[in-house]
């Protein structure tokens, strides 16, 4: 899919835009009327039409986040607008917006505001009121994807650290998951005595058996398994179950588990005696990362001022 010729109509409109100095939204609407822009959708592709809408709102959100004139930003603000609501599809596909572009939207809007442009502000507020953008952590602009995946990834892994820690720290299972049930049971010492046992038994039958008749007896020297062997078949379960938990988990048999109270953010420290501590960290100061709702709740309180 060749989506170049539409991305230099609409570079080729808003330099049109951006020559004139203007900055209301009636403007852009006469330049945009001019030029029949509308009918840039007569040439979209029949299939994956996701891909084209979101490729043509990315270009525009490239040029309302770019460091060019305010002029040009605005036009690339009114551009995603105009575009959104004249694509011929039903229902309308919404305008995908990363953390990082949020972020810059909302410096936008503080700019605008500054310049004595209120209509930005304005105008955001009723694409959010109509649900046009689609919110998401992943930045499709420029060549920050692979390392904001990256970043999404450890924060992933991130997340379950704490989880496992605080499990552990409040329970019994941090013991439990380190325990050495054959050191446990004393597995040596039980196969030991098993073992004299069964020894004895015999002797004490054969003895026995020169002066009484014992034939009603010897079911008991009939047992499969010694109690050290039973015991032993136990311990290899429990060491299965537990090599099971740490692949599943990623806790490995040398981590030591604690929690530590503190003002900032912890992190993952690795220890000099070799092993790794998980240091987790409880507050309320966790990083944006930790924002439940993105920072968007800001933006929503910036349109209402």
């Amino acid at each position: 899919m060749d989506l170049a010729p539409f991305k230099l109509d609409i570079d080729e409109l808003l330099d049109d835009y951006a020559k004139e100095n203007c900055t209301s939204f009636t403007d852009f609407k006469r330049v945009w009327m001019a030029k029949k822009f509308s009918y840039i959708y007569e040439g979209r592709p029949k299939t994956n039409s996701g891909v084209f809408m979101q490729s043509l709102f990315l270009h525009c959100i490239g040029h309302m986040t770019c460091q060019r004139s305010l002029c040009q930003r605005l036009a690339g603000l009114y551009c995603l607008y105009c575009l959104y609501e004249c694509q011929p599809y039903k229902p309308h596909f919404k305008i995908y917006l990363s953390l990082e572009e949020c972020k810059q939207l909302k410096e936008f809007i503080m700019e605008a505001k500054q310049s004595g442009i209120g209509l930005v502000p304005a105008l955001v507020k009723r694409m959010l009121d109509k649900g046009m953008f689609l919110f998401g952590f992943i930045n499709l602009l420029g060549d920050r994807g692979a390392k904001q995946l990256d970043e999404f990834n450890a924060f992933q892994t991130k997340r379950v650290k704490f989880v496992c820690d605080k499990l552990f720290a409040n329970t019994q299972i941090g013991r439990y998951m380190h325990t050495d049930l054959g050191e446990e049971f004393e597995l040596d010492t039980i196969k030991k005595l098993s073992m004299d046992y069964a020894k004895a038994k015999e002797s004490a039958f054969a003895e026995l058996s020169q002066t009484v008749d014992v034939e009603d007896a010897k079911h008991i020297l009939q047992n499969d398994k010694l109690l050290g062997d039973r015991v032993g078949e136990i311990v290899k379960e429990w060491d299965a179950q537990k090599e099971e938990f740490y692949q599943k988990t990623g806790v490995s048999p040398g981590d030591e588990l604690a929690v530590v109270d503190n003002d900032e953010p912890g992190e993952f420290l690795d220890e000099d005696d070799g092993h790794t501590e998980l240091v987790v960290i409880d507050n309320d100061k966790s990083g944006e990362f930790y924002d439940e709702d993105g920072g968007f709740d800001e933006l929503e309180q910036l349109l209402l001022e």
